[in-house]
């Protein structure tokens, strides 16, 4: 996730800060269907701590949406649904959303929004495919890790089985899908297992994205206070990176995955597709790995950010 409002330096009045979204939607025009995050347990997360999770009640939504489409001089190409996991809406509220957009935006090109996948297992095959029809084009999914011990550890309350199943589905119903997973969130006691676990995991749906996002220990979390005490150990980062190496060897047999470490958080930015770039990402990482001043090509802690 990136910590950024669209199309200005502050917040506008129909965005209720924060504000995350991915860093592929940079440019895109940011809409809050909810505020916070439905689930807003997981150990490692700080993003929405300061929001009790609500859903925006629709005719402000519309008349958000609406007021926007008469005074906006860009017109958004792509648009965002925020917050985190909009997509625990209901199928009926959701096309009533996109509904709204694609008449007052009848030029976008994208629509996009979190998802977990809980939420996408909710939904029926018919109403993924409703909702789809009706103008959203992409769903990010944090899978965060395939290892179920870690998934069960920073309290994401699913399986690897299912996450692997729900982004099938949504593939199935026409998605493109782009999961997101987490570098460093198993710590030094499970790093390996997280790495192969999650390269299996990937190879499994075969996404046409796929992010990497690095953990940070962010104060307040239980993850924080875990390190704190001494029960959960993070990885240094030419550990992080020794991770990000495993699970890449292991990202074979892809169809078309365009792969991104691209996010604030992430040591060393790298950017390719797996079924032709594989190999020079690998020699990328390694070039760093086996170079002794390594520490100084990597973006420093203080710069790192969500």
């Amino acid at each position: 996730m990136s910590f950024m409002p669209p199309f200005s330096f502050g917040y506008p009045n129909y965005l209720e800060p924060p504000v995350f979204r991915p860093p592929s939607e940079a440019g895109s025009l940011i809409l809050q269907a909810t505020l916070g995050c439905s689930h807003n347990r997981c150990t490692f997360c700080g993003s929405y701590r300061t929001k009790q999770f609500k859903v925006k009640p629709f005719p402000q939504f519309r008349e958000e949406v609406e007021e926007l489409a008469r005074t906006q001089r860009i017109r958004p190409k792509r648009i965002f649904i925020a917050d985190g996991d909009a997509f625990v809406l209901s199928a009926s509220q959701l096309l009533e959303i996109l509904t709204v957009l694609t008449k007052e935006f009848p030029d976008v090109e994208r629509i996009s929004i979190y998802a977990s996948g809980t939420n996408v297992l909710r939904k029926t095959d018919e109403e993924l495919t409703q909702i789809r029809e009706a103008g959203l084009d992409m769903v990010y999914i944090g899978l965060e890790s395939g290892d179920d011990e870690v998934l069960q550890l920073v309290n994401k309350s699913i399986s690897n089985e299912d996450h692997i199943t729900a982004c099938l589905r949504l593939k199935k119903a026409g998605y493109t899908v782009s999961p997101i997973i987490i570098l460093g969130v198993g710590g030094k006691s499970r790093s390996h297992q997280h790495a192969t676990q999650t390269a299996a995991t990937i190879r499994a749906i075969d996404p046409p994205y796929l992010a990497a996002l690095t953990l940070m220990l962010v104060p307040g979390t239980e993850l924080h206070a875990q390190a704190q005490r001494g029960e959960f150990q993070p990885l240094d980062p030419l550990e992080t990176l020794e991770e990000l190496r495993t699970i890449m060897d292991g990202l074979t047999d892809l169809t078309h995955c365009v792969f991104r470490t691209n996010h604030a958080s992430n040591y060393l930015p790298l950017r390719g597709i797996l079924s032709q770039d594989r190999q020079q990402l690998l020699d990328a990482i390694d070039t760093v790995l086996n170079d002794p001043q390594a520490a100084n090509k990597l973006r420093p802690e203080y710069i790192r950010g969500l």
